[in-house]
């Protein structure tokens, strides 16, 4: 089995309080656990270009920038699959948030904005967490203190 890349944008907008986009994958491995929007990376497609493209695929929404944030391993055995993943943190103002739609009806359930601080919290309702995800959440919060989240 050969190991995929996926690229993962973190998409985030602010309303005074940080909040982040978040959906609930169907259809596919992963079924029922919370994503961001992403997929595989193309051929010849640069990590920027993958996150941007997945993102207007996915929610209808056109990021205005994508920044690497960091890399997660993730093997999941259950389905014998194994991604490296790659984070991109992506930006939209607060207006654009509101157009976000499900455009892959057969692949998501729904997208909801929320507290960025919602990926830490054990507690949430959104969970369980995608593996990659889940993975982002446990990593040291220096990676996400670079970029002011």
């Amino acid at each position: 089995m050969a190991v995929r890349v996926g690229v993962a944008a973190l998409v985030v907008y602010s309303d005074g309080e940080l909040r982040m986009l978040i959906g609930k994958r169907k259809g596919s491995h992963g079924a029922g656990t919370w994503q961001l929007p992403g997929g595989h990376l193309e051929f010849g497609e640069s990590f920027e270009e993958c996150a941007r493209r997945e993102v207007l695929e996915e929610t209808n929404l056109e990021v205005s920038d994508a920044t690497f944030l960091t890399a997660t391993n993730d093997i999941m055995h259950d389905e014998n699959k194994h991604y490296v993943t790659i984070f991109m943190l992506c930006k939209v103002d607060a207006s654009a948030a509101q157009n976000v739609r499900v455009m892959e009806p057969h692949k998501c359930e729904c997208w909801h904005w929320i507290p960025l601080s919602d990926l830490k919290n054990e507690q949430s309702t959104y969970r369980p967490l995608f593996l990659p995800l889940k993975h982002l959440a446990e990593l040291d919060h220096t990676v996400m203190l670079k970029y002011g989240l």
